[in-house]
């Protein structure tokens, strides 16, 4: 019987579905869609060198109006006899998804493609060839035959039948249709119309070393199918499969797609005579493009950067205008701050449950940690009493009154230093410490407030995000040196030396005596004299061997507690439980990890001897300082103190909230209810003032906690995109109660001391800093461009500073961080005291290196663009 011609439609749909979106990133369907053209399919004649059956007017199209379909079957002609229509049916899938315009001003790649097919060009014109499967094996004969593009291990019969679904189909399933294309699509009312006169194809092949691209004019249009009935270009892509993000065949294709879209530059393409002319047209193209994308509104969309408004100095004397603002700004939604997530629609009452027992943890364990730091800087002056008392307190009139509440505030490792500092000063002179210590409070405090009615804040402005993950990652590192310096005092004092004896203990009580050091490391304590009495019953090797395993044990219980806190963190990712649990267990996992191994090392373990902090019960907790104790030369003095500690409380302070009130998890998102970095700095004034006048230590927003509060309320979705799995933050429940519950817990804890909190061992707390600072650092892009370093090109993911960046100037960069960083921490953690005071400057003189300096070494462009949110 005679053969059939036989082309398969799908019916379409009447109107565009609603999940095509005009600024969508990505568009996937199965099925069809129609070929919404006035023409239809029938086979036209080309009239006076015109295209018919194209679709878009514009002479430079705009990134809004045309989209391109990535799609896995095109209709080709195909022989089959009647007697087959009732043979083996196959399943064939189909898959569509829309690529973004490339912008060729941003994104370098665009140029380095176009520069790498002008270098090695496979140009066919007028070729004469009718059928698809010829014009294709002519592109691969001349891909072939070109002693530039060889590449021996190629077969191209091969690559020929990849091109096609039938490759590797069975034999009743011989269904032949291009596998992977991209054309051109405009959303109208009625549809999807087709840019038919062209086509992309796109090929991965494994033997291939290199990527290839070839681009052949037919002699006359030809009629291949639904949605590509007048072809007069194909364009064809082949890469190999292990590529950079920006340099797979998709990448390739989508650049040549992109200046292809354009009916003008297709018409110049049809008047050329010879290669060259043809390639003088592609350059001439990639320069319209450039320019073209140089408008405001392209640089503003889909992106955003740090950039302001230059600050102008009559902004700072408008006194009070930022905190009056930030009142006006959060007092109408501050009743929503108690109800929302508890009466209404979505609420979240267990994810409160699982918050607020996260937020008690992580703000009653530093407080223990540095207690017990600041007990033994002081001599018990500032204890683990005062300190909880002192986070109770202003955590609780932070929450109820702050601007952000979602901000956690609590003492830290550099006001650990201060305190140290300021002991050191008043033994060295003779003064009394709580009336020292309360006038540079007082001091600290004054200046804050003049900060904040001059709308200091404003300069905030000019720290980068590069600038802020700097100090972010410095903040992690002083965790992890803080847990290593206390584990190696362990060994020390366990392990290498208890051979020495009494002589030894008694010398290491007293080399214990903090150093004027950042770090939190505590003091052993009430092990010292229980192996002394150990030593005295059992003798020499006992104690030895003892001692030994208490080393062992502490190092066996940080580790734990950092292992099973980081894979209870990640349990979320898990294909393991159901999707609550998992997320319960994610948002628990800190508390679930300090008890299990305070339980190890006090129970399981109980024989052998663990560090514990100390606690000497307070008489009073709050007694005033003697402020008019001091002469006016001592008071004077305090306030240059009081000067430096302001400036690390304004840093501190305002870029913890700026991570706060923009944390990243690759897409950027902004808090509904608003900032309120003037009242909350001012606020912080007022709290810390009553802390001084009582003798209670400082407490500011502290890092990473905040931020880690904001994901514990934050609902998290999982996307995939190029093969990288992205967590993208959908929302957050901006509500007061958890950290109001969280802080007023910590109140009720002074009920717990000394047991069972003092059956918390010290390792344990080593392991909660070394799983602060690995939680902290994700999502960090100074880290992750350090990994890059490691990383080979194939495993880069597609961010917007590896598009629009080139490779070397990321490098660049993050090597000009990684110095700053290394700057920052050589000062910060000196071992002279003076040095690591004036860390707060540098700082703030990191300002005029970002805007100064780097702009020298690396153009602006891509400095904004790394410093862009996505």
């Amino acid at each position: 019987m005679a053969a059939a011609k036989r082309v398969f439609h799908l019916q379409p749909c009447e109107s565009p579905p609603a999940a095509m979106s005009r600024n969508g990133y990505f568009f996937e369907e199965t099925g069809y869609l129609k070929c919404d053209t006035d023409d239809g399919c029938e086979n036209k004649e080309e009239v006076g060198g015109e295209e018919l059956f194209d679709t878009v007017n514009s002479s430079i199209v705009s990134g809004d109006s045309i989209r391109f379909f990535v799609n896995v079957n095109l209709d080709v002609q195909q022989n089959v006899t009647v007697e087959s229509e009732s043979a083996g049916c196959v399943l064939l899938h189909t898959s569509r998804k829309y690529l973004k315009l490339k912008n060729f001003e941003e994104e370098v790649r665009a140029h380095r493609d176009l520069d790498g097919f002008l270098a090695r060009a496979i140009i066919i014109l007028d070729e004469t060839a009718t059928s698809l499967d010829d014009v294709l094996r002519e592109m691969l004969k001349h891909f072939a035959e070109d002693s530039d593009n060889t590449e021996p291990s190629c077969n191209f019969d091969k690559i020929m039948s990849t091109l096609f679904t039938d490759s590797g189909a069975p034999r009743e399933g011989n269904v032949h249709l291009l596998s992977d294309t991209i054309q051109g699509v405009t959303a109208t009312v009625t549809g999807v119309q087709y840019q038919q006169s062209w086509l992309c194809i796109i090929c991965t092949i494994k033997s291939l070393q290199r990527r290839h691209v070839c681009i052949s004019r037919l002699e006359r249009p030809q009629n291949w199918g639904e949605n590509s009935c007048e072809v007069r270009f194909v364009i064809l892509v082949l890469a190999p499969p292990k590529m950079k993000s920006t340099k797979t065949a998709t990448e390739v294709g989508r650049t040549f797609a992109t200046m292809f879209s354009d009916i003008t530059f297709r018409q110049k393409l049809l008047e050329t005579k010879t290669e060259e002319e043809f390639k003088e047209a592609l350059v001439h193209q990639r320069h319209l493009l450039t320019v073209v994308n140089q408008r405001p509104s392209a640089v503003n969309e889909g992106h955003k950067t740090h950039s302001h408004k230059p600050l102008k100095l009559h902004e700072f004397f408008n006194v009070g205008k930022g905190i009056f603002d930030d009142i006006a700004r959060r007092f109408p939604v501050y009743a929503l701050d108690f109800t929302d997530g508890i009466i209404g629609n979505n609420k979240a009452i267990g994810k409160y449950i699982t918050t607020m027992i996260f937020l008690y943890f992580a703000c009653l364990l530093p407080s223990i940690a540095f207690g017990s730091l600041n007990d033994e800087n002081t001599r018990g002056v500032i204890d683990v009493q005062k300190t909880i008392v002192g986070q109770c307190i202003g955590g609780l009139l932070y929450a109820l009154f702050s601007g952000q509440p979602l901000v956690v505030l609590l003492t830290t490792a550099p006001l650990a230093l201060y305190i140290n500092v300021i002991r050191g000063i008043c033994d060295d002179y003779s003064l009394d410490f709580s009336a020292f210590y309360a006038w540079i409070g007082l001091w600290n405090s004054f200046f804050l407030v003049l900060y904040s009615l001059f709308n200091f804040s404003l300069v905030m402005k000019l720290f980068k995000r590069s600038t802020e993950e700097i100090i972010a990652l410095f903040i992690s590192i002083t965790f992890v040196l803080d847990a290593l310096k206390g584990i190696i005092k362990v060994f020390k004092k366990y392990y290498y030396h208890e051979h020495q004896g009494d002589g030894y203990l008694e010398s290491t009580r007293a080399d214990v005596i903090p150093s004027l050091s950042i770090n939190t490391t505590f003091l052993m304590n009430s092990s010292v004299s229980r192996s002394m009495s150990l030593e005295n019953q059992t003798g020499m090797n006992e104690v030895v061997h003892y001692g030994r395993e208490t080393a062992v044990l502490s190092l066996m219980l940080m580790l734990g507690t950092l292992w099973l806190g980081h894979t209870l963190y990640q349990f979320k990712k898990s294909p393991y439980l159901h999707a609550r649990v998992r997320e319960i267990l994610s948002d628990c996992a800190l508390p679930i990890s300090v008890l299990t191994f305070s339980i190890v090392g006090s129970y399981f373990f109980k024989e052998i001897e663990m560090s514990k902090f100390n606690y000497n019960p307070s008489e009073s907790l709050f007694v005033l300082a003697p402020i008019q104790s001091l002469s006016i030369g001592s008071v004077m003095s305090a306030m240059g103190l009081g000067f430096l500690l302001s400036m690390l409380f304004f840093i501190e302070q305002n870029i913890v909230a700026s991570l706060t009130n923009a944390p990243e998890n690759r897409v950027y998102f902004r808090l509904v209810k608003g900032t309120a970095y003037h009242w909350d700095l001012l606020l912080v004034a007022l709290i810390n003032t009553g802390l001084s006048v009582f003798g209670l230590p400082w407490i500011h927003a502290a890092f990473p906690h905040s931020p880690m509060h904001v994901r514990a309320l934050a609902y998290v979705e999982e996307r995939v995109e190029n093969g990288h799995i992205y967590e993208t933050i959908v929302s957050v429940k901006e509500t007061r109660l958890t950290t109001l519950v969280a802080n007023f817990l910590v109140g009720l804890s002074l009920f717990l001391l000394p047991f069972p909190l003092q059956w918390i061992p010290k390792p344990v707390l080593y392991g909660l800093f070394l799983y602060i600072a690995l939680t902290s650092i994700d999502g960090n892009q100074l880290f992750e461009r350090v990994a890059l370093l490691l990383k080979e090109q194939t495993a880069y993911p597609p961010t917007h500073y590896i598009r629009r960046v080139p490779q070397r100037k990321i490098h660049y960069f993050t090597g000009l961080q990684v110095l700053q960083l290394l700057i920052l921490c050589g000062f910060g953690m000196s071992p002279l005291p003076y040095m690591k005071m004036i860390f707060p400057l540098i700082m703030i003189g990191m300002i005029p290196i970002r805007y100064n300096l780097l702009p020298r070494i690396i153009e602006a462009k891509y400095l904004d663009a790394m410093d862009a949110e996505h």
